[in-house]
């Protein structure tokens, strides 16, 4: 069977979600080989990588790759697909993610498809384009395949591998060196779960009303643990920070649950979240476009639909 790459997403050393699921998709496709880019490598992060299927661990932990911009994990991929001549590359679909994906493309002289939500056998990807009117399958026609996948389009599974670690390096170019991070600041994380990897999401959207009142929003999406969203609309507004925009211009989403509260489903929000698994709509207008979506559809006023479903909720805990 032929290697097939997974870019490692972690921070401060814990292995993200995606990853998990990259390694899930990479199992049907042929052996999986996790590329660790970047220090906070641990013993423990191997084991949860072997844990989801991951036969071998490149670890490439020097400080140098990410004291640059994206180019330096585009150059020790380009480096793995040679020596490992391997069948494919899984990437996540994130902002760095997809720029990776598109600079190893031009290095290894191969196609790239991204936004993916599934994968079949023989590499072909399943995409939802054009704001979402248009469900397609893809597969690329030359090199080696190279997909970047959307946080959440599957459910991980662990598959025990040998996790057998191989130490690397990676020798930068000067143009990978040509712009350098000068500084991180690290944001404070909340309790909620990461927008584009939550397997829940609750959002509000302009029928909320104001920022006072996205506190509804936040108290459904903390009763079920869920992380919170809003659309385009409400942001701007400036009733919530842009970055938790979803929508064609913001992020991505693919939840087990997605529910909209006053959101009427313009398709430029519809484009970010309708590969979620279940979505349910709150909306007092009835002929609103997210009923043509969702699963579930409640036509109310969610001043009044949403207390009572948080009410409901906390019964049940």
């Amino acid at each position: 069977m032929s290697e097939i790459l997974v870019l490692v997403e972690h921070v401060d050393g814990e292995v993200k979600k995606v990853t998990l699921e990259l390694l899930t998709l990479a199992r049907g496709q042929g052996a999986p080989s996790a590329v660790w880019a970047g220090p906070g490598y641990t013993e423990e992060a191997r084991a949860k990588l072997a844990e989801y299927g991951a036969e071998k661990v490149y670890v490439a932990d020097s400080q140098e790759i990410v004291d640059y911009v994206v180019a330096p994990k585009a150059e020790l991929l380009a480096q793995l697909v040679s020596a490992a001549s391997a069948g494919g590359v899984l990437i996540a679909a994130t902002g760095e993610g997809k720029e990776i994906a598109g600079r190893l493309a031009i290095k290894t002289d191969s196609g790239v498809i991204t936004d993916a939500v599934g994968l079949g056998e023989g590499f072909v990807a399943d995409q939802s384009v054009f704001g979402g009117g248009v469900n397609v399958r893809s597969r690329v026609a030359k090199g080696t395949p190279i997909v970047a996948v959307r946080p959440n389009s599957v459910t991980p599974e662990p598959a025990a591998g040998a996790g057998a670690e191989e130490r690397v390096s990676v020798t930068l170019s000067d143009a990978a060196r040509a712009a350098r991070v000068a500084e991180r600041v690290k944001e404070e994380k909340g309790a909620r779960p990461e927008l584009a990897e939550a397997a829940i999401v609750v959002s509000g959207g302009r029928g909320v009303g104001s920022a006072e009142d996205f506190a509804l929003i936040e108290h459904l999406a903390d009763s079920l643990g869920a992380a919170v969203g809003a659309s385009r609309a409400a942001t701007d507004l400036g009733w919530y920070p842009h970055q938790f925009q979803v929508g064609q211009t913001g992020k991505t989403v693919s939840p087990q649950l997605y529910i909209a509260v006053g959101i009427s489903g313009a398709i430029q929000h519809r484009a970010g979240m309708q590969t979620a698994k279940t979505i349910i709509a709150v909306n007092k207008d009835s002929e609103a476009p997210i009923f043509e979506l969702a699963d579930f559809g409640v036509v109310g006023d969610l001043f009044q639909v949403v207390p009572q479903l948080v009410e409901e909720i906390e019964k049940r805990k």
